[in-house]
C-alpha cells in the first residue's frame, strides 16, 4: 500500500503503514458495514428495524467499551501481540457472524467482532505512532484521518456491492482471508515488544470495567426497547434505564473516590470547560455522523424503491464531502483556531441535515445527492477543529487520557444516534416511511444545534500547542497509561 507521502517515509515504515491498514482498515468498515443491510437482515430474520438497528450498536458498544482496557493492556501484553490478538478475535467474530442462525445470535457475534475492532482500532494508532516518531507522526496520522473519515462511508458501498450479487452472510466472510493475509503480514513486519509487566503500566481499574461498560449497554438497550414497544412506561424500558442510571452513577463515585487503582475514565477532567465542551461536540457528531450513515439508505430503499447496492452508492457524496475538506480544516484551525470553524462546519451540517427533511419520493434526484456532499463538508468541517480542541486544553500529561474520552464518546453518540433514529423510523414511519424519514433527520438536526451551543465554549483563537511527550512515551494518569494519539477519526 502506498501513500502521497511515501518518498519522505523509509521503507520498512512503509511497509509496516501498509500492514497495519490492511487489519485496521477492517474494524473501519465493518463498523458501518452492516448499515445497507438493515432491511435485508430484518426480512431475513423476521426482526423489526429497532431490533436490528443492534447489529450496529452492539458493534459499536463494544468497541468504545474496549478501548481503554487496550490502551492499558498495550504494555502488559506488548503492542505486536495484542495485535495479532485482535487480529484473531475480529476473525472469529467475523466466522461466527456469518454462520448465525437468528437475529439474537448475529447481534451476539457482532459484539465480539466489536470487540476485537476495539483492539485493532486505538492500536492501530499506538503503533504508528510509535513507529513514526515525532517527526513524521503528523504525516503519518494525516493519512489514517482521511482512511478514518471515507471507511465508514464505505463500508455501506462496500455491503451493497456484496448484497447486489451474494448472500448476506459474505459481508462477514469477505473479512476471513483479508485477516489471515493481515496476520501473516504483522507477524513478517510488526517488530518484538516485550510486554513491560511492571507497576508503571498501572492496575487495571477492574470495578471501572465492571460498571461502565453494563452502564452504557444497558442504557442504549432502553432506547432499543423504547423504539421496539413505542412506550416508555412499560417495565422492559424502565428497568434497563435504571439499571443504567444505577451503574453509572456507581462508577461516578468510584472513579472520583478511587485509591487502589486510577479510575478508567477520570471524571475530574470534566472539570475543564474547554474540554467539556470539545467532547460533548464530538459526541454530538458521532451522533449524526453515524445516524446519517444508518438513515441516508433506508430513505432511498424505503422512499424511493432502490436497491441495496444503489442505495449504498448514494451514499459516496457524505464521505466525499468530509474526506475532501478534513486535512484543510485541520491545518487551518492550528492557524485560526478551532471554534470558528467547528461553528461554520455545524451550521452546514444542520442546514444539510433540514433540507433531508423536507425530501421525498418525488424530490429531483440531485438534491438528496447535493445535500449528503454539503452534510460531509459540514461533519469533516467540525470534526478536525473538534480533535485539535482538545489538544489545547489540557496540559501534556492529560492529553492521553483526554484522546481517549474524546474517541470513546463519539463511539457513543454514534451508537444512541443509531437507536434513536431507528426508533424514529419505525414508530413515526410504521404506516409512512417518508415521515420517519422527516422525523430522523429532525432529530440529527436538533443535536447539530446542540453542538452548535457546545462549540460556543471551544476555545477561540489557535495558540501554541504545548509540548507533547514523544509518541510511544507513557504517561500514566488516571486511565491506565492511555498513550497519546495524534489524530483519530470522528464519525
Amino acid at each position: 500500500m502506498t501513500t502521497p507521502l511515501d518518498d519522505r517515509l523509509d521503507p520498512a515504515l512503509r511497509r509496516m503503514i501498509g500492514v497495519i491498514l490492511i487489519g485496521g482498515i477492517m474494524g473501519i468498515l465493518d463498523g458501518s458495514m452492516t448499515a445497507v443491510a438493515v432491511d435485508t437482515l430484518s426480512t431475513r430474520f423476521g426482526a423489526s428495524l429497532s431490533t436490528t438497528g443492534w447489529v450496529s450498536t452492539g458493534y459499536l458498544l463494544a468497541l468504545t467499551v474496549t478501548i481503554p482496557v487496550t490502551a492499558w493492556a498495550v504494555d502488559r501484553v506488548g503492542g505486536r501481540r495484542l495485535w495479532l490478538s485482535g487480529l484473531v478475535l475480529f476473525m472469529a467474530g467475523s466466522v461466527a457472524s456469518g454462520l448465525a442462525w437468528n437475529i439474537g445470535s448475529l447481534i451476539v457475534f457482532r459484539v465480539v467482532q466489536g470487540v476485537g475492532a476495539g483492539i485493532l482500532d486505538p492500536l492501530m494508532l499506538t503503533l504508528l505512532a510509535r513507529a513514526a516518531g515525532p517527526a513524521r507522526v503528523g504525516r503519518v496520522m494525516g493519512v489514517m484521518g482521511i482512511v478514518g473519515s471515507t471507511g465508514p462511508v464505505l463500508g455501506p458501498i462496500v455491503g451493497g456491492v456484496i448484497l447486489q450479487g451474494l448472500d448476506w452472510r459474505w459481508m462477514f466472510f469477505v473479512n476471513v482471508p483479508i485477516v489471515i493475509v493481515a496476520f501473516a503480514l504483522a507477524r513478517r513486519t510488526l517488530p518484538a515488544d516485550p510486554p513491560e509487566g511492571h507497576a508503571a503500566a498501572g492496575r487495571l481499574d477492574v470495578l471501572g470495567v465492571a460498571l461502565i461498560g453494563p452502564g452504557v449497554a444497558t442504557g442504549v438497550l432502553a432506547l432499543s426497547e423504547l423504539a421496539r414497544r413505542g412506550s416508555f412506561t412499560t417495565w422492559q424500558v424502565l428497568l434497563p434505564l435504571a439499571v443504567a442510571v444505577v451503574l453509572l452513577a456507581g462508577y461516578a463515585v468510584h472513579a472520583l473516590t478511587a485509591r487502589t487503582a486510577p479510575p478508567l475514565i477520570d471524571l475530574r477532567l470534566f472539570t475543564r470547560g474547554g474540554f467539556t465542551a470539545s467532547v460533548v461536540a464530538a459526541g454530538v457528531l458521532g451522533l449524526a455522523t453515524f445516524a446519517s450513515i444508518f438513515v441516508i439508505p433506508l430513505y432511498y430503499q424505503q422512499v424511493r424503491g432502490y436497491g441495496v447496492f444503489e442505495s449504498g452508492l448514494r451514499l459516496a457524496p457524505f464521505g466525499a464531502g468530509s474526506a475532501l475538506v478534513m486535512p484543510l480544516a485541520g491545518r487551518l484551525s492550528d492557524r485560526w483556531g478551532s471554534r470558528n470553524l467547528a461553528l461554520a462546519g455545524a451550521a452546514v451540517a444542520l442546514l444539510s441535515s433540514l433540507a433531508f427533511s423536507r425530501f421525498d419520493a418525488h424530490t429531483a434526484q440531485l438534491w438528496p445527492l447535493l445535500a449528503a456532499f454539503t452534510l460531509g463538508i459540514g461533519t469533516g468541517s467540525a470534526g478536525a477543529p473538534v480533535i485539535g480542541s482538545v489538544y489545547r486544553t489540557l496540559p501534556p500529561r492529560l492529553v492521553p487520557q483526554g484522546s481517549s474520552v474524546l474517541y470513546m464518546l463519539n463511539q457513543l453518540g454514534a451508537s444512541i444516534g443509531i437507536a434513536v433514529v431507528a426508533l424514529l423510523m419505525q414508530d413515526a414511519g410504521a404506516d409512512d416511511p417518508r415521515s420517519g424519514f422527516h422525523h430522523a433527520y429532525l432529530a440529527v438536526g436538533s443535536a447539530l444545534a446542540v453542538m452548535i451551543a457546545a462549540a460556543l465554549f471551544i476555545p477561540g483563537r489557535a495558540v501554541a500547542a504545548p509540548e507533547r511527550a514523544p509518541a510511544g512515551h507513557q504517561e500514566n494518569v488516571s486511565g491506565g497509561g492511555a498513550r497519546p494519539v495524534e489524530t483519530d477519526r470522528l464519525g
